[in-house]
Order: C-alpha cells, then sequence, then structure tokens
C-alpha cells in the first residue's frame, strides 16, 4: 500500500519534472502551475529577491529570448517531505542554442527548492540558485560538475 509521504513525494518530485518539461518546451502558462502566486525566488540574476509569480515568470521568459531552444536537467535531487512543508536540493543546468546559433553547455548550478501544501497540492514557495564562490577573488566558480 502507498503511503501518503509517498505520494506527496511522487507529487514534489512531479513539480520539479515540470519545471524540466515547461523550460524544454519554453512553457511560461506551463511553469505558472509549479509556483505559488507568492513565491520568493533567490535566482542566480539581480536583484537579490524576485517575490511573487510574476517575477519568476519573468526571469524564465528572458531565458527563452536568449535560447533558440533550452535544455534543462536536474541532478541528484534530494528531498524531505513533512505534512505540509518540504525542501529540497539537486543540481541544476540550462544549456541549448542561443538565438542566432551558437550552442552553450551552460554551467552546473546549486539549486534548492522550498515547498507547501496548499489547497491539497504542493506548491514551490522558494528556490535559490547559487554558484560556489572563489573568496579570494570575488567570482563564481561556473566551470564545476557534479
Amino acid at each position: 500500500m502507498v503511503t501518503q509521504h509517498e505520494m506527496d513525494e511522487a507529487e514534489i518530485r512531479g513539480q520539479i519534472g515540470r519545471i524540466v518539461e515547461g523550460l524544454r518546451a519554453k512553457d511560461l502558462e506551463g511553469l505558472k502551475r509549479v509556483y505559488a502566486t507568492d513565491i520568493v525566488s533567490f535566482d542566480i540574476e539581480p536583484p537579490l529577491q524576485h517575490v511573487g509569480i510574476e517575477a519568476k515568470l519573468k526571469n524564465w521568459a528572458k531565458v527563452f529570448t536568449l535560447f533558440e531552444s533550452v535544455n534543462y536537467e536536474i541532478r541528484d535531487l534530494t528531498l524531505t517531505v513533512g505534512d505540509g512543508v518540504a525542501f529540497g536540493h539537486a543540481f541544476g543546468r540550462l544549456s541549448g542554442t542561443l538565438e542566432g546559433g551558437p550552442v552553450t553547455s551552460g554551467m552546473w548550478v546549486r539549486a534548492t527548492f522550498g515547498f507547501r501544501k496548499i489547497g491539497g497540492a504542493w506548491w514551490i514557495t522558494h528556490d535559490q540558485v547559487s554558484v560556489p564562490l572563489d573568496v579570494e577573488s570575488g567570482k563564481g566558480m561556473t566551470g564545476l560538475e557534479p
């Protein structure tokens, strides 16, 4: 018999899968069904925080204008699931063909997700993307791989 915990974890993994599908399809409406309306996102680009679904989708829309085709992959997703909240972390990489034809393999980033169960469904209410920092130079280390 499948437990509620197993069903919740499967639903959350499905939400992460929908991010991958939405990015590959350049589907903002699909992505909108993953994030809570009041998401707080600490994304890779300024400002320090993006608040609300429109701000989050604006970041993805910018990606869609830069890329002719988008690929996104998640590696090593680990989840901790409670009754009404959950969190997870993984490595993510955005790659693809840029407008005009150059192909980029992208860079691996660290991604952290916070989830809340709202109205019986799991929504991403917080995410954070980062790269390691070389303290001496103050520069991000974008060539690392998991």
